[in-house]
């Protein structure tokens, strides 16, 4: 009875959890807002967890006032603003961030990471950490868009190696901010990227003719998740099955050397 309760309170998972990651200067209520498109689109495999980056955002002008709900999740220019472009700069800030990330993401038990701009750069670090052991986020993929490498100095043995993880990399061709260069350099750092553009500028793309794209992408993913989950639950179950059986054994074998001194006497 105790069995057939504690499954009814623990249903099984049929949805993928992401991490969504904002870009410089939006939150996780803004981007959570821009992504309402894509988040129907996908809802019959994911639920998404947004989270707002620790560090406000410089003002937009010098000496202006600073808006709270601008965010940032590290800064790599001296006077703590942030640049795509900027190369060769500091990274203030950034381990705060992944501490918050990696509080988040084992509170929230996330599969997969999802990011925007800054935020697909940060996504892409964190592959390159987990692959590397370095870090508590392990996520199963990543979805990358307007991405690009980071350029601050400690970041930049993040991108020796390949990722070998499942990846979906997204980009407009006429973007100004995060140019296609740009983002076509992250995804070279991973094995197999899956790669994607549209005609528009920097924006989450989620025009119709997307949909099955994403949808593929998260269905695969969930396939993949279920399967590898269905495979660790039949081999517990065998190394269950199998213990008592040794343990039985073990006792047997324990026994007959008593057996044979009683029929020596």
């Amino acid at each position: 009875m105790m069995s057939s309760a504690k499954e009814a309170a623990e249903p099984e998972t049929t949805k993928l959890k992401v991490l969504a990651l904002h870009g410089y200067r939006q939150n996780a209520d803004s981007f959570r807002s821009k992504l309402g498109s894509f988040r129907k689109q996908v809802s019959k495999y994911v639920e998404f967890v947004f989270l707002s980056a620790p560090h406000k955002a410089a003002p937009l002008e010098a000496g202006g006032e600073q808006d709270p709900a601008q965010k940032s999740w590290w800064f790599n220019k001296d006077d703590h603003t942030f640049k795509g472009t900027n190369q060769g700069g500091p990274a203030y800030g950034f381990d705060e961030s992944l501490r918050l990330v990696e509080k988040t993401w084992q509170a929230e038990g996330c599969h997969g990471l999802l990011g925007f701009s800054q935020g697909a750069c940060f996504a892409g670090l964190l592959c390159d950490l987990s692959a590397r052991g370095m870090t508590k986020v392990k996520p199963q993929f990543a979805i990358l868009a307007s991405g690009f490498r980071s350029g601050s100095l400690v970041h930049l043995n993040y991108y020796e190696n390949k990722i070998q993880l499942p990846s979906l990399h997204l980009y407009g061709e006429t973007d100004d901010i995060i140019t296609k260069d740009m983002s076509i350099a992250l995804s070279d750092t991973f094995l197999e990227p899956e790669i994607v553009t549209h005609p528009g500028g920097h924006y989450f793309p989620a025009q119709a003719s997307m949909k099955q794209i994403y949808v593929d992408f998260f269905r695969d993913q969930l396939q993949l998740y279920l399967e590898a989950k269905e495979l660790a639950n039949a081999t517990e179950e065998n190394i269950l099955q199998l213990e008592p059986q040794a343990a039985t054994s073990g006792a047997s074998d324990g026994e007959q050397p008593d057996d044979s001194d009683s029929d020596s006497d």
